[in-house]
């Protein structure tokens, strides 16, 4: 009698891209082996799309524009056990996220996040960095979680994720993910990972300006009222 096993884990990599032909070959070039990657194409007009399907990328639309509904869009076309989400403008390494799914696989944590480490002057463009400071110590008064990044770059159940109901559809979607996730008493860690200096320039916080939105829709899901019933670990 054969012994039973268990079916492989499957692991999907949501990538939402707003005109990124330049960077989409390096990114998934370093998808990992028997992972599939979703790039949710968020409008663009560069190609993007028919760049991601020749390099055999699953290619999502959404109209909706927003970092948040790119996102979502993604993580609810997925069918896979595990997704994680990664910046589409070659800034972050999909190959990072290997350790992060072990993690969550192996029932060590529930969410794992990265915790960006620049790599040369200008990755991280200082209006960026002290957005993302002020941020992680709302949240740490928000939830108690001591964490120094608010990064992209994470991984986590997909029905444990399409359980917590996330509503931001803008730049509040990481947020929120790990806010809520707090609340449903997920055991949360963060990693260090390499941040290079991204390809083109950001839809977020390129500028002094998008940083006060990002921070000001962050603020709003911060102050949501906290809801602890109905975990989906």
């Amino acid at each position: 009698m054969k012994p039973v096993t268990s079916p492989p884990t499957t692991v999907d990599v949501v990538l939402p891209c707003l005109n990124e032909a330049e960077a989409l070959p390096w990114v998934l070039d370093r998808i990992p082996p028997h992972w599939r990657a979703l790039v949710v194409d968020n409008g663009s007009t560069d190609g993007s799309a028919g760049i991601a399907r020749s390099l055999g990328a699953q290619v999502v639309r959404e109209e909706r524009r927003g970092f948040g509904a790119a996102c979502h869009a993604g993580l609810t076309a997925s069918d896979a056990d595990i997704v994680c989400f990664c910046d589409c403008d070659a800034s972050l390494d999909p190959g990072q996220l290997v350790p992060f799914v072990r993690e969550v696989v192996e029932g060590e944590a529930d969410l794992v996040l990265g915790r960006r480490r620049p790599t040369a002057r200008g990755a991280w463009p200082p209006h960026a960095r002290a957005g993302n400071l002020a941020l992680a110590r709302m949240l740490r008064r928000r939830t108690g979680l001591r964490l120094h990044d608010l990064g992209p770059l994470r991984a986590g159940r997909r029905e444990a994720l399409l359980g917590l109901d996330l509503t931001d559809r803008r730049s509040g979607y990481p947020l929120q993910m790990v806010v809520r996730a707090a609340d449903a008493g997920w055991r949360i860690t963060e990693h260090d990972v390499p941040y290079l200096p991204r390809t083109g320039a950001s839809k977020v916080t390129g500028t002094w300006r998008g940083t006060w939105h990002a921070v000001r829709d962050m603020s709003r899901v911060l102050n949501e009222t906290p809801v602890r019933e109905g975990s989906t670990r």
